[in-house]
């Protein structure tokens, strides 16, 4: 299996693609020949990356600034694409983000807008784009989900629930599109130093817990992420800690995960 060819009426859709897993994604698609359209909300950020990928890979990158909260705009985003006579055929479902804290101390918005951002906004693309893929028979979808999806986490209990959606999402279209020609792999990294800590409020000091054996550099998960896609993987975790640590999670009794989570969480720690 590979990735679809490309043209010059094709594009990869790459989501959240300012900054972190999402940019570095981009510049592995585009070394592969792959044109592009970035969206973010942070439109400078965008055609600084535009720039550099157009400069080096001659490939057609499109710029396509979008709040993926907002129903209306995601919409107008695949229509805009349509009407410019682009055919999607790659989609990275990478914008996100996570809230810590406990429930009980939640921001409502904030966490509205994770399921919405997490959540809708991957599930309404893929509805949107999906069928003018099989209908081409041609196609890849890669979803981001974490590690944080393979059991609940107390202190992270939002964010922990909708990278669970985004496996099991995931998980159940790829058994969907057996033999169709359109392939999809989850993406499960652990920690990335990509902002999300900063986004997410931990505090100073939070994240000391998280071994370096952990941690994965952005790039290293974007060329995982790009090659499992092109050969047709159901789910890559990128690093041999984070694939035991998923095992852990899949495979521990809950009420031993829970207990723990309760105890080592930070966001349990404060007040």
């Amino acid at each position: 299996m590979s990735l679809p060819s490309p043209s010059p009426s094709t594009t990869a859709v790459v989501t959240g693609a300012s900054s972190g897993i999402g940019a570095e994604i981009a510049k592995v698609l585009a070394a592969r020949g792959q044109n592009l359209t970035l969206v973010a909300r942070r439109t400078e950020l965008l055609e600084q990356l535009a720039i550099e990928l157009r400069d080096k890979w001659k490939v057609v990158v499109d710029v396509a600034p979008c709040d993926l909260s907002d129903a209306t705009a995601r919409k107008a985003l695949i229509d805009g694409l349509e009407s410019a006579g682009k055919q999607v055929t790659i989609l990275v479902n990478n914008a996100g983000f996570g809230t810590v804290g406990r429930i009980a101390s939640a921001n409502r918005d904030r966490e509205l807008g994770m399921v919405r951002t997490n959540v809708e906004a991957l599930l309404d693309l893929t509805t949107l784009l999906l069928p003018k893929m099989l209908a081409a028979k041609t196609g890849a979808i890669l979803n981001v989900a974490s590690t944080a999806a393979f059991q609940p986490i107390p202190g992270q209990a939002g964010y922990a629930a909708t990278k669970a959606f985004v496996l099991s999402y995931t998980d159940a279209l790829v058994a969907e599109l057996v033999g169709t020609g359109v392939m999809a792999t989850s993406l499960c990294p652990g920690p990335v130093e990509t902002g999300f800590a900063e986004a997410a409020d931990f505090q100073e000091g939070d994240t000391d817990a998280l071994g370096k054996m952990f941690w994965v550099e952005a790039s290293e998960v974007a060329e995982l992420a790009v090659a499992a896609l092109a050969s047709g993987q159901r789910q890559i975790i990128p690093g041999m800690a984070n694939k035991a640590l998923a095992s852990i999670g899949r495979h521990s009794p809950k009420r031993l995960i829970l207990a723990l989570g309760r105890k080592v969480h930070p966001a349990m720690k404060r007040p």
